[in-house]
Parts: C-alpha cells; structure tokens; sequence
C-alpha cells in the first residue's frame, strides 16, 4: 500500500509545538514506505485570521527542523495547488455533487435568526441542532449564500488507529455549512474534498477533532469517497498534566525555541517521543532512527506531559553529539548567538572557546552568558572571591600570597600550552598544599569572574599568556589596595 500523509496548518501565526508534532508523525511514517508521499497543503480560507508571512514562517520551520515535503509550495506536484484558496472551483465541482443528490441545500436564514435558534436551545437546556431548524423551502443555490449539508442523521463506526473501534451517535451529525457566504469552503468540507483527490491514505490530527467524526463519516458516505485510516492524536498537556498545554503554560512557539538556542534534531528528538516510544529505554533518537522505528500502535493513548527541561536536557545531548560528529560543522551554527563582544574575534579563536564550553551547553544560547570573560577583561570583584565557599576559609592577605606564588610560576612557563598549563597548576597544587578547589577556584574567578568556566588549564591556554598574567595582577593590585 502507498502511503500519502499530509501536513495541512494554518497561516494563521506561529507554527505551535502541538501543529509541529501533527507534522512529524505524518512524516515519519510517509518515509518509511518506499514509495510514501508527504504533502504540505495551506488551509488558508479563515481569511479573517490569515497572517501575513505566516505561510513562510511554516515553511522555514519545517525546513529547519527537517521535514522535507514531497509535494506543496515550492515543490509543486500531481495533486496542486496547495492553497485552499486556489482549489475554489474545486470545492464548488463537490459541493454541486451534494446539491444533484439531494444532500446539499442553500440557506437563506439570516444570521441573527441562528443565533436566536442557538438561544433558544440553550434555554431548554437541548444541545444545538441546525437540522431541528432545517428550513422547509431553500432556493437554488448561488455564490454569496451559504450551503448547507442535509445530514442523515444515524449510528456511525469507524476504526481509529489510536483509539481503536469508535461509535459516533446520531445526535453527533448536524446540517454543517460546506461553503459559506464568501464563497470558501469551511475546514469540515474542503479537508475531506483535498484528502481524497490528493490520495491521502492516513490523516494525523488532535484529538479535539474526534466528535465531529460523526459529520465528517456522513460527508464520506454522501461523496461517496473511501475514508482514510485515521489517527487522532492524545493532547499535550501542560507541565502540571491537568490540562491541555497552551500559551499561559510556559510553552514557546518553535520559532522562539530556534531563537534561545535549540536545535533542529532534539526538537524533532522531543516532540516524536511526546506520546511515543518505541518499547526501549533509548531517548536519543536522529531522524533516521525515528524512521526506522516509528509505528502507529506505539502512539499512546494518554496525553503526554510537556517537560521543558527534558528538551533542554536532550538538546545538551545532541551539542555533545554533533561536535563529536564534525565539531567544526556544529561551530558554524552557533552564528548569532555570541556575545556582542566576540564580533571582532575571528573564527579560529572562537572555535577554541567553542571546544572547551561545547560539552557545558545546554543551548547555544548558553554562549551570551558563559564567554563574555573570553572576549573582554571582566570587572574586579572582590566579593565574589572573598565570599566564595572554598576560599573564604583563607584570610586576604593568605589569597593574595597564593596568587603572588600562582602568577609567578605562570609567568615562567616557556610553552604556553594546555598540557603545560596543567602541569604547572599540579606543581603549584603540591607546592602549595592547597585543595584544588580553593588553588584552581581562586585562579580561575581571578581570571573570569564568572560561575562557570571550563577546565581551568583549558581556559588559560585559550585566553594566552598576556591577557591570564594581566588579570592575575590586577586581582593581586585590588589586594594590595585592601
């Protein structure tokens, strides 16, 4: 069997991280048949909230993040256009079919006489139905009137690849609008018409689409079009798990996430293990292996909780990864997220610091506020050397002899080297009789001032002999001023 998916969101803002995850599994499993297809199609009729730019914004996000669509803008294909708003004539060659077989009827109630019968069932406490209002004479059917579907009401079933066998009841099938009155088809009747002339053999999507299963199996019937196998998807839900995630609960737009530093593979990594696993302990996956193992009847039925810290701790996990895969390939992504200060270091000396911080980062964001020390001489702070745990156990005077004899032995070395480095500081560690927490703390704050650096002959090797000796002597300068 051919398998054709599709990825039809709306440019309607930000790609969220639920639509990004509706992306992914379509994907996934198109790929994994030799001869599956993976469509990107627009669903851009809610003029009212199209966006501007926003079908390039879903664009360069699935790029980024490695879904390579098979047919859809760009790319073209057998089965185009790939905006809604292009396939008008289309909708209309359907809609016409319902109207011949007595299945579609124009309404001319006026608005403010649905939304009276929407009140009326209210107050009787009765679930709306347009079809308990189904006017009893329609005229014929023009443009700039909406059309109706003429629900036939009954017990429906239907197979769900995540939820199993399913019963719609006949109080789920209403007389639903097919086109409105601009003329666009409304989601409930262009998503069928584009699945089935488009060959769409799986549709993935939220579960918040399950009770309209009732229309949409009536439609099927009346159109006469074999449904698709389906698969509605578990919601995300928000850190606290009693929820369905959204904006309020802390999760950012895939947008922001490539901003503050996350890459491409633990995004794709995060979002296909959110309600899936593959039955193994494993929690690194690339692309290919998602490929290889993803299959449909490993999609859990519960909603998955959203856990940031799981994506941040992933991406630390793939930095590791890549730099070990080609370190200077992983180099060049970290374009633009440097601190002001390193623009007018060259590459070579950035790539140093890059190698000795990679394994530290938890995002390239991280690189803002772990290498500032490494471009710029960092302000004097005595505070945070005579307060630090380790060497507030040492009077002033006693952390000012140690960096005198630190300085010294340093400004020595004939090599500057990181194998030098370090074995210079073990000297000094036996001559001095210090821990190295408080010898290596007290040299690596003197030259930083900063929570974190890396290994500390590391660190001196890449800042070099000038810039290391100078900051030693200021800090011993601040001492004496004391």
């Amino acid at each position: 069997m051919k398998v054709v998916t599709r990825f039809a969101p709306s440019p309607t803002g930000y790609i969220h991280i639920g639509n990004l995850r509706s992306a992914i599994y379509p994907y996934l499993l198109a790929k994994q048949n030799e001869e599956g297809s993976y469509i990107l199609r627009i669903e851009d009729t809610d003029q009212a909230r199209y966006v501007e730019g926003a079908t390039e914004l879903i664009e360069d996000t699935m790029k980024w993040i490695g879904l390579d669509w098979d047919e859809g803008p760009g790319k073209g294909g057998e089965h185009g256009p790939y905006f809604q708003t292009q396939r008008r004539e289309i909708y209309i060659e359907w809609a016409k079919k319902l109207i011949t077989k007595g299945r579609a009827y124009a309404d001319p109630t006026p608005s403010e006489t649905v939304a009276k019968y929407r009140e009326e069932a209210s107050k009787n406490k009765q679930a709306f139905l347009y079809r308990n209002y189904r006017p009893s004479e329609t005229p014929e059917w023009e443009l700039g009137m909406p059309l109706r579907f003429k629900a036939d009401p009954k017990d429906r079933y239907y197979h769900d690849e995540v939820f199993g066998d399913m019963h719609m009841a006949p109080e789920t099938q209403d007389d639903i609008i097919l086109i409105k009155a601009d003329g666009l088809p409304t989601y409930n009747f262009a998503h069928i018409v584009d699945d089935a002339t488009m060959g769409i053999t799986h549709i993935f999507r939220g579960q918040e689409y399950l009770p309209s299963m009732g229309n949409y199996l009536a439609l099927y019937e009346a159109l006469e079009v074999e449904a698709p196998k389906f698969v509605h998807l578990p919601h995300i839900l928000a850190p606290s798990g009693n929820k369905k995630l959204g904006k309020r609960d802390g999760a950012k737009s895939a947008v922001d996430y490539r901003a503050d530093g996350i890459l491409p593979e633990a995004m794709l990594n995060f979002l296909a293990c959110l309600g899936w696993n593959d039955g193994t302990e494993d929690e690194v996956y690339s692309k290919q292996d998602l490929i290889d193992r993803f299959s449909l009847d490993r999609i859990q039925r519960a909603g998955a909780r959203y856990d940031e810290q799981k994506l941040v701790w992933l991406n630390g996990q793939w930095i590791r990864r890549l730099f070990a895969e080609d370190p200077k390939a992983l180099y060049a992504r970290t374009e633009g997220f440097w601190p002001e200060s390193a623009a007018d270091y060259d590459d070579d000396y950035k790539f140093k610091i890059f190698s000795i911080v990679y394994d530290r980062l938890k995002t390239f964001g991280d690189l803002k506020t772990m290498t500032p020390y490494f471009f710029e001489d960092p302000s004097v702070d005595m505070d945070m050397l005579t307060s630090n745990k380790a060497l507030k156990k040492l009077s002033e005077q006693e952390l000012c002899d140690l960096l005198r004899k630190a300085t010294a032995k340093l400004g020595e070395l004939k090599e500057w080297s990181a194998e030098m480095l370090q074995q210079t500081l073990n000297d000094l560690l036996a001559e001095t009789e210090q821990k190295p927490a408080t010898l290596f703390g007290l040299i690596r704050l003197s030259v930083s001032f900063a929570p974190f650096s890396p290994a500390l002959h590391d660190t001196l090797s890449v800042l070099g002999r000038e810039t290391t000796l100078a900051r030693l002597n200021a800090v011993i300068t601040c001492f004496g001023r004391d």
